[in-house]
């Protein structure tokens, strides 16, 4: 639905009579006025206000929304905005996110209402995607300034921008162009009108000009501000991924419940095992249960003690650190074939300390029901009766137990309560196995394991499988039967592509499979010029939004050709060329990984309970939460909790995690920091109407879908 934009003009004196609001600022007899840690999001159920409204749910920033197309929705108006509390003035709302600058009809005494609030209690008011003309201090986009595709397109931050809001970026701000068929961004560039109190935060250049045009900037007036967002976008795509958090810290003015980093942790699976080989012939894996019979003749893929000593070398390049998950069986087997030697073994262990290790079980066997590889696909043994045959209790914890034995022997640094499976194995699988292994827990608990890895492409939420708490990992879609670059585009090609182009067909079969091709790949060039883009693509947008979960690969793909590296390469260099010095990738271990996830569930539990109160008064913010509940909370650097400097620095705030003991938490902010920078007065000027801008949807991003990988 269109939805024209008009600008209710009243004057400020007829706003706060007809509100009943404070005239003025406070007299020496009235209290400061309490701020509420809280965003109120006003959608129209367009793109731009679901995507601000995912950042804030990301971090742990409450929020209200207000659906202006849901009948029997609240009336925005001043009782709904502000009232008194123990005789103090409060504000509701720390922030406003509009879909656009003015979403109400011309007269509307909701946006009045949202006018005089904002200007009484300098809350800041962020317009989610409005086009360019002089209602929002900018010059009209059709004089002298542009409407149309920023595919592709490099913008850029201002000195403004990167002293301001967006000092946690390098300064390019590029636009997404990943399909030449597909418009995926839309946008209004223009420069500030003539008078108006406006600062760019975002530019880009203005076509056949040598003028640059404002995509997002800060717009003074009447007492209020806005910062006013020219182009569409969905949560998804990278340039506003790059810019939520400036987006954020604009309208808190830095101080807010809730935290966000950027994450990226790589789990190598397999390490000291052999992986199968694809067989482009038979088209399975010989070895493993694709190739029916037994069909084939195996040929593993193992690193070599070169591949270990780059690996150690790659890490010490990025500062980043593998976690190697490891089956120790593997080297047992490698030195029987190979009269005692392993230099794989001797290698890895000589640089043990220079990785993180995870135990993967001792053999990689599968631990759920029993298979039954007499078909294909295969499907769980059954007892006479017709019960599931399930692995033993006894079995899965010796995988367990053997392979930290060996572990320690080894003099590995292990965690002992971390656990991935071979292949996840027993949780549960669709279609074959629909629930999990009976045994598996009281394995888990024989053992001390409290973090297990899920899949998670079919096991994505964290969950409880006895006394674990499940970690789900994101797989790149590196194959672990591939060692070459030929063998991963011949198997991409398998899956992805039609019967009648020589492929699989899972995607007639399956609708939802989001990497189906439209012709092969070029076997020589394919890994390269699309997996490769399309996996540094995927990965990077879990690290720039908030994500800790890891990513997984094999051994396997750090052998042979090594065809991993130029995934994590373009990940890990692609990051450093748009964040600066302060906003570093934060590498966790498993364990942190998931205490990181369950704080955030518990957190967000409270929230929605309506069991959290925060609020701000003058430099001291309150926050009272259920006992046993962490509070997340980002604050202005040199803030304290108590007599104690409060969180980490990180992006150019202070955040972290603080225990509550369901008591009243203080945080104090540096002396005479401001709610908010000080307002310009100033009269809006008046301009004819002109349509609504386009309402371009970018198409929305989903998550790559292939079949679960082996883990």
């Amino acid at each position: 639905m269109k939805r024209t934009i008009r600008t209710a003009v009243l004057t400020a004196g007829a706003l706060i009579a007809a509100l009943g609001l404070p005239a003025g600022p406070a007299q020496a007899d009235t209290p400061a006025p309490r701020t509420d840690l809280r965003v109120l999001v006003v959608t129209d159920g367009g793109p731009t206000t679901a995507a601000i409204a995912a950042e804030l749910d990301s971090a742990g920033t409450p929020y209200t929304t207000i659906d202006l197309t849901r009948g029997g929705r609240p009336t925005i108006d001043a009782a709904f905005l502000a009232d008194t509390v123990d005789g103090r003035p409060r504000a509701k709302y720390q922030a406003v996110v509009l879909p656009n600058d003015n979403p109400f009809p011309a007269g509307s005494a909701e946006m009045a209402a949202l006018t005089a609030y904002e200007r009484t209690y300098d809350v800041p008011q962020v317009d989610a995607y409005t086009y360019s003309r002089p209602q929002v201090g900018l010059q009209y986009f059709a004089t002298g300034g542009y409407a149309g595709s920023l595919d592709g397109v490099r913008a850029g931050v201002t000195p403004a921008g990167l002293t301001g809001p967006f000092a946690y970026l390098d300064g390019a701000v590029p636009f997404e162009d990943n399909s030449p068929t597909v418009g995926e961004s839309y946008a209004y560039l223009a420069q500030p009108a003539p008078g108006a109190d406006f600062t760019t935060y975002l530019d880009a250049p203005i076509p056949g000009t040598p003028r640059r045009g404002s995509l997002v900037g800060e717009y003074r007036h009447d007492g209020r501000r806005e910062l006013v967002v020219t182009f569409v976008y969905n949560q998804y795509q990278q340039q506003f991924r790059l810019l939520a958090r400036g987006i954020v810290e604009w309208m808190t003015g830095g101080v807010h419940l809730g935290a966000s980093r950027n994450y990226f942790a790589v789990h190598v699976d397999d390490v000291f095992a052999a992986d199968d080989r694809w067989d482009s012939t038979l088209n399975c894996t010989p070895g493993d249960v694709d190739c029916a019979g037994g069909a084939g003749t195996p040929s593993p893929i193992r690193m070599s003690g070169a591949d270990a000593t780059y690996a150690a070398d790659w890490q010490d390049s990025k500062g980043f650190t593998l976690d190697m998950v490891y089956n120790g069986a593997g080297s047992l087997d490698q030195r029987e074939d190979n009269n005692g030697a392993d230099e794989l073994a001797d290698v890895l262990l000589a640089q043990r300390d220079r990785f993180r290790w995870v135990n993967h079980t001792y053999t990689h066997a599968y631990l759920g029901c029993e298979q039954d590889v007499s078909v294909v696909p295969w499907k769980c043994a059954t007892l006479p009766g017709g019960a599931v045959k399930w692995v033993g209790r006894t079995v899965i914890s010796d995988e367990i137990a053997l392979n930290r034995v060996w572990g320690h022997t080894s003099g590995l640094p292990l965690h002992d309560d971390e656990l991935v499976t071979g292949e996840h194995s027993g949780m549960k699988l669709l279609p074959q196995q629909p629930q999990d292994n009976p045994n598996l827990a009281l394995a888990l608990a024989d053992n001390g394991i409290k973090w297990l890895a899920s899949d998670n492409s079919r096991d994505p939420e964290q969950r409880r499988i006895g006394p674990a708490a499940t970690v789900a990992r994101y797989p790149i879609n590196v194959f672990y039967n591939a060692g070459k670059a030929v063998e991963q585009a011949d198997e991409y090609n398998w899956i992805y592509t039609r019967r009648s182009q020589g492929g699989s067909g899972i995607c007639e079969d399956h609708a939802d499979t989001t990497t189906c091709l439209p012709a092969p790949l070029d076997a020589a060039t394919g890994y390269a010029g699309h997996i490769v883009p399309q996996e540094v693509r995927t990965a990077l947008g879990h690290v720039l939004s908030n994500d800790p979960k890891p990513h997984f690969i094999h051994q396997s793909n750090l052998a042979e050709e090594r065809i991993a590296y130029p995934v994590l390469n373009g990940v890990l260099d692609g990051y450093t060329a748009l964040y600066g010095d302060n906003t570093p990738v934060v590498n966790l271990r498993m364990k942190d990984i998931g205490t990181e996830l369950q704080r955030r569930a518990a957190w967000k539990d409270a929230v929605r309970a309506g069991q959290v109160t925060a609020y701000r008064i003058g430099d001291t913010v309150t926050v009272q939460a259920p006992n046993g509940v962490a509070v997340p909370a980002t604050l202005l650097p040199g803030s304290r909790q108590g007599a104690a400097a409060f969180g980490s620095p990180y992006a150019g705030r202070l955040s972290g995690w603080t225990d509550s003991a369901g008591t009243s938490l203080a945080f104090t902010l540096p002396a005479g920091t401001p709610a908010a920078p000080a307002a310009v007065t100033g009269t809006r000027s008046g301009a004819p109407t002109l349509p609504a801008p386009r309402t371009h949807v970018p198409e929305a991003v989903r998550e790559p879908s292939s079949p679960a990988p082996r883990g």
